[in-house]
Formats: structure tokens, C-alpha cells, sequence
């Protein structure tokens, strides 16, 4: 069930070429003819690196050119796939995880970019599109107790006209209690269940009354959160209980323990954990700054991998680390990088993604894209691909504005083949 109950309308049924199947056009299933989409996802983990990371330092380098920087590349467990030296643990397990080297942005501003990056549109000054983490909440159904979305350490897009159902549930930092999810001090349960009868009560009359959607999105999320402080599953987020050892390996660190969440949360059945990171912004500094990122998130991505490629789930768990852009090619006269929309990367692994690859290239500086340009949709329509979702399918907005999932994207086959 989607998050709204949307209807199919009769445009929404025909479309542009007068008939669909399954929710497919028919023009799609033509243009994509022998091409499996056979689901091969249940889960997405996002790390969103806000201020714009530098590929060069890091999926990219250019070693022995003017552009190339202080970092070296080094070799990883793919021959002939280089990545920069601040992840020296993650390069263990490259043959998991695949690069795309030749993403084509057109925003260098922050906000505008980081809108294109998590929702496939342009920012538009009437109307609001659901990031992606909603929209895969919005096409699979909840798995279990939890939010079916969850963002760590950041908020995550807003749902937009998909509605309440399909917002984040926002953990400020993991491993604290949300004192939201439990009774005040003081307060027994079957005091605080009574509370909670009358409120219901009270807040159903008023909105018999008043006939406001807003309330009926109150009322759900109340809803949604009485049900998850009476769940056993929320011990998910507890991470008292997680061996030391295990936290020394991913880091004592606020990306560590969001790299610990994030793994039980999908072990657990959450469909989209959205874990965010900023300080990306590396205007001046710009290689001591990226070298103290390194020791923070390589650890902590290559246990990860490494976890939950033994356990089976990284099969069905895609991982995807996104920013707004690349940098400068051109250190400038602070040591630093600027803002670089024309070509930068993309890491992912697992959920049917193909380990050990790079998808496109950056010319020899990391100027533009030299072959293979993957556009900022074809991002969003690769992880609609893995879990079954037909990135073209329309809905309704409250307005009756039919809008598709993904603007115009294609899946990048070679990921899957």
C-alpha cells in the first residue's frame, strides 16, 4: 500500500503512449526489452556526505597530474581500481562495492544540488518532490515494527506530496533513547495508556470537526510512534549491548555507531536508512580536512561491507554514498577545493550491484566526463531498478498534478550486468 493510497487516473493508467502493464509503459518495457527487473534489493543504506566531496581524494585520483593533490592512490582487492589512500581498510573489500566515475551534475550551489541529488528534480518554487529514501517507503511495503524510514545524525528530505507516512523517523545521535518513545518519569504505563486513550479520543473530535488533512497526518504520526515504544523491535537502536570489539572495529565515533545502527536497522527490516555526514565544504585545507574524514569513515565503511557481505544481507542491502558535487580540479591558494559540478563520483555496493567495477571516467585531470556520463536521475532510476520499483510510474499530488518517481532517469545497466 503507498503512503497516500493514491488512486491510478485515467492519465496516470494510459499515459503518453495510451497503455501500460503491470505499471510499466509500454514504451519503457519496449526500450528495455531483455532487461531483467527482477527485485534484487529489500533494503537501501544512504550515506549523504553534505558539502560536496571531492572526488579527486577519493574515488577518483589523478595521480602524477597537476590536479592530483597531496593524497596518493593505492591499490584495492580489484586489480587495476585505485582509490585515494584515506581508505586503506575499504580498498580490503572493493571487490563488493563498484564506482561511478562520470556523474554529470549541472547545480553548484549547495542547496539547488543537494535538492537534484536526493529527490531527481530540479528545485521548483511550487512544489516540494519526496527524497528518495520516501520514495522507496512509498512503492515497498513496512517490513515489521520500525519506521520504514529512518535518517541518522541529519534530517533526511521531506516526503513532500507522498505525506506523513512516508517521512524519516530522525535519530539525532545513535545509541540515545528517544525520549519521545517512552512515558515521562513518574508516569506508570497504564497511567500513561490512559493518557494516551483520551488523547485519542479528543484529537478524533476535533478532527471529525475541523476536516483538516494536516490533522489526519498528526494523528498518523502519533499513531506511528505509540506503535514503535510498545515494540520489542526497538531494541534495534540500543547499542549498549554491542561488543566492544565490534565498536573498536567500526570506530568509537558518531559515522561508526551510525554504521552499526544502520546495519541492525536493516537486519531488523527497515527498507531506507539515510546516514548523513557534513564538513565536506573544503575550501581551505582541503587534504587535512579529507585525511581526518578518512580515518572516521573508512573503518567504519569497510566493516560494514565486510559485515554484511558474511552475513548474506549485503545481497539484498544497496549501499550508495552521495554529495551535492565534486570539487576543483584547481587547488586554490588556500589548499583547498571549490565547488565542482561537471563531473564527480559515486560508490555503492551491494543489493545486485555488480563488486569490483568503475562505471565511466573523468577526463585526465577530473575536469569533465570523458566516457559514459551517468546523469543525476540515472542515480535515483539504478536504486528504483534494484528493488523492483518502476521509476516512470506516476502519482497524484493533493493538487492532481500526476508527477513520475524519478525525473527522467535511466538505470545504469552496467551495474547489474
Amino acid at each position: 500500500m503507498s503512503c497516500l493510497d493514491y488512486k491510478m487516473t485515467r492519465r496516470s493508467m494510459l499515459g503518453a503512449t495510451g497503455a501500460t502493464l503491470l505499471g510499466w509503459q509500454i514504451r519503457d518495457l519496449l526500450a528495455n526489452e531483455g532487461k531483467s527487473h527482477a527485485q534484487t534489493a529489500e533494503h537501501v543504506i544512504l550515506f549523504w556526505n553534505g558539502g560536496g566531496m571531492t572526488h579527486i581524494d577519493t574515488w577518483d585520483p589523478k595521480p602524477g597530474r597537476p590536479t592530483g593533490g597531496e593524497l596518493k592512490p593505492i591499490k584495492t582487492s580489484v586489480p587495476g581500481m585505485e582509490i585515494s589512500e584515506i581508505f586503506p581498510e575499504l580498498a580490503k573489500q572493493m571487490h563488493h562495492c563498484s564506482l561511478i566515475r562520470s556523474i554529470a551534475g549541472t547545480n553548484g550551489d549547495h542547496g539547488r544540488a543537494t535538492y537534484q541529488l536526493q529527490t531527481s528534480y530540479q528545485a521548483s518554487s511550487n512544489l516540494q518532490h519526496p527524497g528518495l529514501g520516501s520514495v522507496v517507503v512509498h512503492e515497498r511495503n513496512q517490513l515489521g515494527d520500525l519506521p520504514a524510514y529512518i535518517s541518522i545524525s541529519g534530517q533526511a528530505p521531506r516526503a513532500g506530496y507522498m505525506g506523513q507516512k512516508c517521512e524519516a523517523y530522525f535519530v539525532a545521535e545513535p545509541g540515545e533513547q528517544d525520549p519521545y518513545l517512552a512515558f515521562p518519569s513518574g508516569i506508570a504505563e497504564v497511567r500513561g495508556n490512559k493518557r494516551l486513550e483520551v488523547l485519542g479520543k479528543f484529537n478524533q473530535r476535533f478532527t471529525d470537526v475541523q476536516k483538516n488533512s494536516k490533522l489526519d497526518a498528526t494523528q498518523t504520526a502519533i499513531n506511528d510512534a505509540v506503535k514503535l515504544m510498545r515494540s520489542p523491535a526497538l531494541e534495534a537502536f540500543d547499542l549498549n549491548k554491542v561488543p566492544t570489539t565490534t565498536l573498536n572495529r567500526y570506530g568509537d565515533t558518531s559515522f561508526g555507531r551510525g554504521c552499526i545502527l544502520a546495519k541492525r536497522l536493516v537486519e531488523t527490516g527497515v527498507r531506507f536508512v539515510q546516514v548523513n555526514r557534513g564538513g565536506f565544504d573544503t575550501h581551505t585545507a582541503n587534504f587535512p580536512a579529507m585525511e581526518a574524514h578518512g580515518s572516521v569513515m573508512d573503518p567504519a565503511l569497510a566493516s560494514l561491507v565486510q559485515d554484511l557481505a558474511e552475513s548474506g544481507m549485503l545481497k539484498k542491502t544497496m549501499i550508495i554514498m552521495l554529495s551535492e558535487f565534486g570539487r576543483t580540479p584547481v587547488i586554490n591558494k588556500d589548499a583547498g577545493r571549490d565547488h565542482w559540478a561537471s563531473v564527480f563520483s559515486c560508490f555503492m555496493a551491494g543489493g545486485g550491484v555488480k563488486g569490483g567495477q568503475v562505471i565511466g571516467s573523468s577526463d585526465e585531470d577530473g575536469y569533465q566526463p570523458k566516457d559514459r556520463p551517468v546523469q543525476v536521475p540515472d542515480i535515483h532510476a539504478t536504486v528504483c531498478h534494484a528493488l523492483g520499483i518502476n521509476p516512470s510510474k506516476e502519482v497524484m499530488t493533493p493538487l492532481q498534478r500526476p508527477m513520475k518517481l524519478v525525473d527522467k532517469g535511466s538505470f545504469v545497466t552496467e551495474l547489474f550486468a
